[in-house]
């Protein structure tokens, strides 16, 4: 995980509004290195951990509905390279086909394994491949797709510095986004007019903070979440 200089970034990144996060970023480069060194080790051995759990989820989603174990689509990480995440399915085959690329809340398309995968985080597991791949880190913003991106004001583009995240304090604190955008008529404008602005107050918030605490908060933070009962 590297920082490209200054020079060698993205025309569309070579901003004042992206520049003071790049500086932020450049004087802890050093947690850059550790950090993917933490991201290849800690994967590697959560994949060896969850390799059983993993396999009887598979099982599951292919007895629950017809359709691939794995949902794979195209999302944006670091410097706006493209890439193609892993889940395991929680809807109904060819979903996005049937309606918005957000979920919202009693969404009909999410099957009943789905449901429980969602609740507790665990159709994110496979993106620990993305993780040793390099195309994802364990702490960072999460990836949306480029039409998300595209929607990007100047100073959210800072988030592109890094590679996507599995999580990050956004997703701790959007969790239950879906119920957000239940009673929403357009699920995308409100996504990109409303939420998609405050989760990316989060994202850059972080980057402010970056380093091993910050990090370790987040971590530590996400476990809790899950855990804990609405």
């Amino acid at each position: 995980m590297e920082l490209r200089e200054w020079k060698d970034l993205p025309d569309r990144m070579r901003t004042r509004e992206v520049r003071k996060y790049y500086n932020i970023i450049r004087k802890n480069s050093s947690w850059l290195r550790t950090k993917r060194m933490l991201d290849i080790v800690v994967s590697m051995v959560m994949l060896v951990m969850l390799a059983l759990p993993m396999a009887v989820i598979a099982v599951f989603i292919r007895i629950d509905s017809p359709g691939p174990v794995l949902f794979k689509q195209e999302r944006v990480t670091q410097y706006g390279r493209i890439f193609t995440i892993l889940k395991f399915r929680t809807m109904v085959d060819h979903a996005s086909s049937l309606g918005s690329q957000v979920t919202v809340d009693n969404d009909v398309r999410i099957t009943r394994v789905g449901k429980v995968l969602r609740r507790f985080r665990m159709d994110e597991f496979p993106q620990l491949f993305n993780i040793l791949a390099g195309d994802m880190t364990l702490i960072g913003t999460r990836p949306e797709v480029k039409k998300y991106v595209c929607q990007y004001t100047p100073e959210m583009y800072a988030t592109l510095l890094l590679p996507a995240g599995l999580t990050s304090r956004t997703s701790i604190a959007y969790k239950d986004e879906d119920k957000l955008l239940k009673d929403a008529e357009n699920a995308d404008k409100v996504y990109i007019e409303e939420v998609l602005p405050i989760k990316m107050k989060y994202n850059l918030e972080s980057l402010k903070n970056f380093g091993l605490a910050n990090d370790c908060r987040v971590l530590w933070d996400t476990f809790v979440s899950v855990l804990k009962k609405d």
